[in-house]
């Protein structure tokens, strides 16, 4: 495989910000050995994404909130202007991204049995709502249509503890 050249990563999102769309507004950039996504915001998601390899995050324009669960409880991690964070593996990360933000997201690539999952937790008592598992070969696709799944039928929304139904968002 041909070696790629450098990016100049400002001339690139100059030509590129149409790739960066609501609800993931994720761009896969490269893929080898590990993949690099460029994700934009804001998005709107609501699902909590596990991953069997660890995340890199750096934030390159303004600032994110990253949800995550850590040993059950709910914590926000705020990922600022130029400040890069490593997400231990199969830990549930929602990462909430604000209007006219850029972040770049490196992940192993997923050998042929890690599977990744989506996970929606009820908005009122905090128990799994639903999970969804796949094959991770390109967020930027595959996670519009589990989120619109998700968001379209009220059955996998509705919590078994206490009867919640979560909002479609």
């Amino acid at each position: 495989m041909p070696l790629l050249l450098p990016i100049n990563f400002p001339k690139w999102l100059e030509e590129h910000s149409d790739k960066l769309q609501p609800p993931v507004n994720n761009f896969l950039l490269q893929r080898g050995d590990f993949i690099i996504m460029v994700v934009g915001g804001p998005n709107s998601r609501t699902d909590y994404h596990i991953n069997q390899t660890e995340e890199w995050f750096y934030q390159y324009k303004g600032e994110m909130c990253l949800k995550v669960v850590d040993d059950g409880e709910f914590k926000d991690i705020p990922i600022r202007e130029g400040e890069m964070f490593l997400l231990p593996a199969n830990t549930p990360h929602n990462p909430v991204r604000f209007a006219n933000t850029i972040g770049i997201v490196i992940e192993r690539n997923r050998r042929a049995e890690e599977i990744d999952r989506l996970r929606w937790y009820c908005e009122r008592c905090k128990e799994i709502v639903y999970e969804e598992p796949f094959h991770c070969t390109d967020l930027g696709i595959q996670l519009k249509p589990i989120i619109q799944k998700y968001a379209t039928t009220e059955d996998l929304r509705k919590c078994k503890s206490c009867g919640n139904i979560n909002s479609a968002k």
